[in-house]
């Protein structure tokens, strides 16, 4: 059934109401008269570029006929890709998604055009538009879920990154939907998968299945150094983000991190010499450049594991590099902040250095880092966690509270329900001496967290 009101007939009636002659608003608009003229006795179809000048013309804003026009050309009709590309990709550049859903879901029984959406996709994923290139993996996997595809797999695995966000239950649902496509992509994406998805695991704090998948990773990055070297002299072109032999040393390196986790920090320090050395031949501009990162990561893990084994004197120097290494700061106070609650250190001069840091940390202005954000977003909870722990410990009660409270919105916002545990016990452990300002501050929050669990609980949140 065609639309009631046309877009034809919106111009039409626009040039009436104002008085202009066709010559006239084809003038303004940009568009030639006989073309215009074409346009609305239906004789001639708009293209996008005509009806964004036409919409300017008219003085509306950018994408105002957008809904008319998809319903005109691709759904009331049959749709051509040579006009449905241009439509798409403008409604990505306008963050029309609304429009990008209905008309991928009415053409997509047109299997001819998975692929052609599916580059789009990528494209549009490479340029930064990332809502609209996931609705298009979307529509792409639902379409091929019964094929087992290399395209599929490699859908997933977009989809799985874009998902990524700051709800830990959405990251591990992710993560878990995702993990059986892995072996559907060619052997290098496969690694950018895998270390992807540790990362994942990583920011969930799943240790067990971290350490199982770096293992994994070791173990194919050294089928493939074996499979290239047979191949030696035939050119081969790499799919994968970085050299070969830095997935190597990322899997060390989420192995001394496991480690570390576990407080077995002897382990962690021998795996971290693994990453520390290597040996390749004539190694080019951008080797020499992950070369250098891993050093940098060993020799700042170094120091870390010593001062998480008691060495005191290892702190003023990682606290240098800390400084120094900005993307480095986060974990490190983070760090700091659990050797000193484990071993009952004073840091406090350490605090003192890193006073504005914390201050913007606290303002939310400084929440930033080189990690995904899952992972920082982790980081950043912690470290209110061991923060107020430090300061209630030592009878500061009004900065403990403050980070308590702190810790607890962050977990909150997270869903890390394993801290938000933990904030309550802390928080209980110090009631007697929270103001009345405090309790009533975690009272709001407490009841903001029973928000989101099961509405018929009859559980009562006034003992809070």
């Amino acid at each position: 059934m065609e639309p009631t009101t046309t877009i034809r007939s919106f111009i039409e009636d626009y040039i009436r109401k104002q008085g202009y002659t066709l010559q006239y608003f084809a003038d303004i608009s940009g568009v030639n008269a006989g073309t215009l003229s074409a346009i609305i006795k239906g004789t001639r179809p708009i293209a996008m570029a005509q009806l964004d000048l036409i919409t300017k013309g008219m003085k509306l804003e950018e994408g105002h006929f957008y809904e008319i026009y998809g319903a005109e050309c691709f759904v009331e009709s049959a749709p051509h890709w040579r006009r449905l590309e241009p439509f798409l990709q403008r409604c990505a550049e306008l963050d029309k998604l609304e429009c990008i859903q209905r008309i991928i879901q009415q053409v997509t029984d047109d299997r001819s055009y998975i692929s052609e959406l599916f580059e789009m996709a990528e494209g549009m994923l490479e340029r930064g538009q990332k809502k609209a290139a996931r609705m298009l993996y979307e529509c792409v996997a639902e379409c091929e879920k019964y094929q087992h595809s290399e395209r599929l797999a490699l859908c997933q695995y977009r989809i799985f990154t874009l998902s990524l966000g700051q709800d830990q239950h959405e990251n591990l649902r992710a993560a878990v939907h995702f993990e059986p496509y892995i072996n559907r992509l060619d052997e290098e994406r496969q690694l950018d998968a895998i270390r992807e998805l540790a990362n994942t695991y990583s920011g969930l704090c799943h240790w067990d299945k971290v350490f199982q998948l770096a293992s994994e990773l070791e173990q194919r990055v050294e089928f493939l150094e074996q499979y290239k070297k047979k191949k030696k002299g035939l050119e081969q072109q790499r799919t994968s983000k970085h050299p070969l032999f830095t997935y190597k040393s990322y899997a060390y390196l989420l192995m001394s991190n496991v480690w570390g986790e576990r407080k077995d920090y002897e382990k962690a320090l021998s795996q971290t010499a693994l990453y520390a050395n290597f040996e390749i031949e004539e190694p080019t501009s951008e080797d020499l450049i992950f070369i250098k990162r891993f050093q940098n990561w060993a020799e700042i893990n170094t120091y870390l594991y010593k001062l998480m084994l008691g060495d005191y004197e290892a702190l003023n120097t990682y606290l240098d590099i800390i400084e120094e290494n900005e993307n480095e700061t986060l974990l490190g106070l983070v760090k700091i902040m659990e050797a000193a609650n484990s071993y009952n250190l004073n840091v406090d001069h350490a605090l003192r250095r890193f006073d504005l840091y914390i201050h913007m940390l606290f303002e939310d202005r400084n929440h930033e880092s080189s990690y995904i954000a899952q992972i920082k977003d982790d980081r950043y909870t912690k470290f209110w966690a061991e923060l107020a722990f430090y300061q209630l410990s030592k009878e500061r009660y009004e900065e403990g509270f403050r980070s308590l409270l702190k810790c607890l919105a962050s977990a909150h916002k997270i869903k890390d329900d394993s801290t938000i545990i933990y904030c309550v016990g802390l928080f209980e452990e110090y009631r007697m001496q929270a103001t009345e300002s405090v309790k009533l501050n975690y009272n709001s929050l407490i009841k903001e967290v029973y928000g989101r669990y099961d509405k018929k609980s009859n559980v009562s949140i006034n003992a809070f």
